[in-house]
């Protein structure tokens, strides 16, 4: 392996690990560790096994058969079944996509006080900027190194002594004592924070444009291992954080800002601005990923011309959708709906549709016509397929009891 792909694998799991965290991973594991202590960290472990294998299976598919998973989707499957993942990507995105400006919003709003509803317009101008005047390695490498500031947590989870056995032993399932509807609510929600359909469908279409072959296909096993891997140690700095600091006294994450004593605590006021800056960044790299990601989705599906790499004028129905998309997703912000309460519906509205976008993926990665003898083996069909139903089953359970008030 020469220079130049070492230089492509430390970058891409630099940006992988900046990429990873973003306003669901932070609000869902910062519940989840303010209200059971550790007892959730199984699913973050689980999900980033499961995202582990998606990734890599995504750059595998646009190594070898040089498409995009909606693209190959599309082609295996037919337009008539791909719209049902279409449709529900489609609403899943954008309500993500707006939660995450809320997020990007919520980072300014710690950084200089003013109201995060006033940021929401200001945000999506500048995510449409970046998309409209910008290549596809600005979205790939500057966000998402910048992103690595993440990393406050992990820092913030260590400097708060934490209990490491009951943190090692919060890897295993276990049955809360309290508040079951919400424990299975938050553990479906960090399934669908850490397994969510954006990250495998922007890299699937950024190796398209960055013309992967069969010579990428170590690059990116290593890639996919380490980046997604170490971008759950950061989810599970927060949860580790939030449950060494809040759970002791009492205190729930009802409130974005709440999240803020989590780094405030062990770190002191160099905290409070980091993790200003650490929300904007990665909020803002998700947002930036989400429009591009509906945009890719469309254009695959329609055979239109698509890339982050064309200018907006060649691809002018790319570009449109992502306008579209933006045009729209700061206005619930702008309106006041609370950015924390959509986070978490999101998430977990992500794991109930996982089957419809994971489970044709399955089907293509076992197909020789597209991955040729570089097919999945039983392990990673396995994995995926049990951690996908099981998100689903428990999303189809837990969503209307945290909705009507079950115990």
């Amino acid at each position: 392996m020469n220079f130049k792909k070492y230089l492509e694998i430390a970058l891409g799991i630099v940006t992988s690990i900046g990429g990873f965290l973003e306003a669901g991973s932070i609000a869902t594991a910062a519940q989840a560790g303010a209200t059971f202590s550790y007892q959730l960290v199984w699913p973050i472990a689980l999900g980033t096994i499961c995202i582990i294998f998606l990734i890599e299976m995504s750059g595998r598919l646009a190594a070898i058969s040089h498409h995009p998973l909606p693209a190959a989707v599309r082609e295996r499957f037919g337009f008539a079944f791909h719209v049902v993942p279409v449709a529900a990507e489609t609403v899943v995105d954008f309500l993500v996509l707006a939660s995450e400006i809320g997020g990007a919003c919520l980072g300014l709003q710690l950084l200089t006080g003013i109201a995060l509803h006033w940021w929401a317009l200001p945000v999506a101008l500048l995510v449409w900027l970046l998309l409209w005047n910008g290549k596809f390695s600005l979205i790939e490498y500057g966000v998402s190194i910048l992103g690595l500031v993440t990393i406050v947590f992990v820092v913030a989870a260590v400097k708060a002594h934490p209990r490491w056995g009951a943190v090692a032993r919060g890897l295993l399932p276990s049955l809360p004592g309290h508040e079951k509807a919400n424990y299975w609510f938050l553990a479906v929600s960090i399934l669908g924070a850490t397994i969510s359909p954006y990250l495998f469908n922007f890299y699937s279409s950024g190796a398209v444009e960055d013309k992967w072959d069969e010579t990428h296909l170590t690059a990116n096993r290593i890639t996919a291992t380490l980046g997604m891997g170490f971008g759950g140690l950061i989810s599970v700095g927060v949860l580790v954080a939030a449950a060494a600091v809040l759970h002791p006294r009492e205190i729930r994450v009802d409130q974005y800002e709440q999240v803020a004593l989590t780094v405030v605590g062990p770190l002191g006021k160099w905290g409070y601005w980091l993790l200003g800056a650490a929300l904007f960044i990665a909020c803002l790299g998700a947002a930036l990923e989400l429009s591009l990601d509906l945009a890719y989705v469309y254009s695959q599906c329609f055979g239109w011309n698509w890339g982050e790499n064309e200018r907006p004028v060649d691809a002018t129905r790319f570009s449109t959708v992502y306008t579209v998309v933006i045009l729209f997703a700061w206005i619930p912000i702008a309106l006041g709906l609370d950015p924390l309460k959509l986070t978490m519906f999101s998430m977990a509205i992500t794991a109930l549709i996982l089957p419809v976008i994971v489970l044709p993926f399955l089907v293509l990665m076992n197909d020789p016509h597209y991955v040729g003898k570089h097919g999945n083996g039983p392990v990673g069909n396995t994995v995926v397929f049990l951690v996908i139903v099981m998100a689903a089953v428990l999303a189809l359970v837990s969503i209307p009891l945290e909705i009507f008030g079950g115990k």
